[in-house]
């Protein structure tokens, strides 16, 4: 019914019968389903909450990237709306909830705001953009690598109106070992300093 990135955890919707695949994917056109994604980002963001409105489209630059658009003549509408869950210094955990579902919208849209997601080697977030120069902050940077080999990037809550029965369905996903292992290490990070 929809896509998730490669290498992004969590949920994602499957349907096994061409009237509940139309059914759903009307209400992802139609913007009545919800989700809510979990990612780990560089920086500190300035504000606990906002919404990013920018039209995403391929970066012509880079054809394996999207990019936001200012001009809305170019790229497709790409809304998200983002709340602060907990701050780590040189990285945020964000709560991200999608209006629209673009390729990469939330990847392409947190580039945008100057925070990439943690380990987004396709996005540039496999480097050290947020921190100091000690060999033991880069040892650090390199162990949480080490540890989630991917962008923080998981698939948190769905929410969707059951194709036959029309009751109001929610899901919600643990985030997986590897995520939560890392944010873990930035807690403990936090504290020392």
């Amino acid at each position: 019914v929809h896509r998730i990135d490669k290498d992004t955890s969590g949920l994602l919707v499957v349907a096994k019968s061409e009237l509940a695949m139309s059914n759903l994917a009307r209400q992802f056109f139609n913007k009545t389903s919800q989700r809510k994604y979990l990612a780990l980002v560089w920086g500190d963001l300035e504000n606990n909450f906002g919404t990013i409105n920018g039209s995403i489209g391929r970066n012509p630059k880079n054809r394996l990237q999207m990019t936001v658009f200012e001009d809305d003549s170019q790229g497709k509408e790409a809304v998200t709306h983002f709340r602060v869950l907990e701050r780590f210094r040189y990285v945020t955990l964000v709560e991200c909830q999608l209006e629209t579902g673009r390729t990469h919208q939330i990847r392409a849209h947190m580039k945008h705001l100057g925070h990439t997601l943690f380990n987004d080697a396709r996005y540039g977030g496999n480097a050290i953009l947020k921190g100091t120069n000690f060999t033991k902050y880069r040892q650090f940077i390199e162990n949480c690598f080490t540890l989630l080999p991917r962008q923080a990037l998981h698939a948190k809550t769905l929410e969707f109106d059951h194709p036959k029965s029309g009751k109001r369905l929610k899901f919600d996903s643990e985030l997986p070992n590897d995520i939560n292992l890392v944010i873990e290490k930035w807690r403990n990070y936090v504290k020392l300093k």
